[in-house]
């Protein structure tokens, strides 16, 4: 297939990184570091079970490349109007796009910005870029996708290249359990600077956690969504399977670049506001990360 990562950062890099090793041929589209490393040396992928330059092509716009067979849509949620604005008229009819994004609602920003379908996905995956087209993983690595006519195909040919994915005929209870998970550990580990497993040896975390995954679920089931039970006792085992990740907003916030907090707990607070339930803990978390953000403006 002709794949395009719209967003070459840790995800994007990853996924179309094990698409590349299954002999697809993967276009990065990213920011000029990463681009001129993919270029000059091809992407490094260093997995778990295998590290090694891959040859590559990287772009910083796609308006010059021919519209592939599938996009991964990976760039952060203050950016998807203007990433898919420029993807409006670029696309194929039957070109498949799927959203690996954080949050709940970028699917629907995406085809608003693009007039284009897309498909909902959720990623679990503790991936860093380590420097210049150099993508790391942590673990994990599964996808769920939404119920759409390409997703059995896709879902196939993802497999086929060691990505492990599931249709989930309610994508929206999926999103909304990643994005529980998201507000119980993205603004934690940002401020403190620190990994997931020892973040929750630190009394008092847990309190925390669980505070802030009871507002997030009661917003979502304000919403019409009903998360599963236990969904806290499953998100407390997470940083034993991955006691080393650094959340996404935690590696944003080390790098002095813009964090995706006011589409994660920021999301569940404006949710909260809109429905009437009160979300403080939250709000006090996406407040910590937005202090943190002004410290290192001001640095």
């Amino acid at each position: 297939m002709q794949v395009a990562v719209i967003g070459a950062g840790a995800v994007g890099c990853y996924y179309g990184g094990l698409l590349l090793r299954a002999g697809h041929d993967v276009t990065f589209i990213g920011r000029p570091a990463h681009v001129d490393a993919i270029n000059a040396h091809g992407l490094l992928l260093d997995t778990q079970f295998f590290k090694g330059y891959l040859p590559a092509k990287a772009a910083t716009d796609a308006a010059s490349l021919a519209s592939p067979d599938l996009v991964l849509f990976c760039v952060k949620s203050a950016d998807t109007e203007e990433a898919g604005r420029s993807l409006a008229g670029w696309l194929r009819p039957e070109t498949s796009v799927l959203s690996l994004q954080n949050g709940v609602d970028n699917p629907q920003r995406l085809r608003k910005a693009t007039g284009h379908p897309v498909i909902p996905a959720v990623v679990y995956v503790g991936s860093e870029m380590a420097g210049p087209g150099h993508v790391r993983h942590h673990g994990g690595g599964d996808i769920a996708i939404g119920a759409a006519p390409a997703s059995v195909a896709l879902a196939q040919t993802l497999g086929a290249a060691g990505i492990r994915t599931t249709i989930a005929d309610d994508i929206e209870v999926t999103q909304w359990s990643k994005l529980v998970t998201n507000c119980a550990f993205n603004a934690l580990s940002a401020v403190a600077g620190i990994p997931y497993g020892p973040m929750l040896e630190v009394e008092g975390t847990r309190d925390v956690v669980a505070s802030a995954v009871q507002e997030a679920v009661m917003v979502a089931r304000a919403s019409g969504v009903s998360l599963p039970d236990g969904i806290l006792e499953q998100i407390l085992k997470i940083p034993a399977a991955m006691p080393n990740q650094m959340s996404s907003t935690a590696q944003d916030v080390a790098r002095g670049k813009p964090s995706e907090i006011d589409f994660l707990n920021g999301y569940v607070v404006r949710k909260g506001a809109e429905l009437g339930v009160p979300t403080p803990t939250n709000q006090a978390l996406q407040v910590m990360v937005k202090l943190a953000e002004r410290r290192n403006e001001t640095a």
